[in-house]
């Protein structure tokens, strides 16, 4: 969808999505891992860095919130995609999420 970045024509069968807007201090945020042509995914696991994050209560995302300069880096999601006889464990190719701080601090 136009509200949402990731690579337009993806060769890989699992993506990392999440929304094409500034994000700053505070906010929530959504990532979303597909499988390509809406396949399904199970077990998704989520990485920042080369940090294991763990599975997540809502299956296919993770909510970042409230954001924080340290949620910056970049992000992947991997899961178990059914396609063709039997399931495989695929991983997507790494977005990067970019928090902004706050614009000044209140003092004038």
């Amino acid at each position: 969808s136009p509200d949402v970045t990731g690579p337009s024509c993806p060769t890989e069968r699992l993506v990392l999505q999440l929304p094409a807007r500034a994000l700053l201090e505070g906010d929530t945020v959504t990532l979303c891992c597909r499988g390509w042509h809406d396949g399904t995914v199970t077990g998704v696991r989520f990485y920042h860095g080369d940090r294991d994050l763990g599975r997540t209560l809502c299956g296919t995302q993770l909510s970042l919130s409230p954001l924080q300069l340290h949620h910056s880096g970049r992000y992947r999601c991997g899961g178990w995609v059914n396609s063709g006889p039997s399931p495989c464990w695929e991983k997507s190719a790494p977005v990067t999420v970019t928090v902004h701080g706050e614009c000044g601090n209140g003092d004038g």
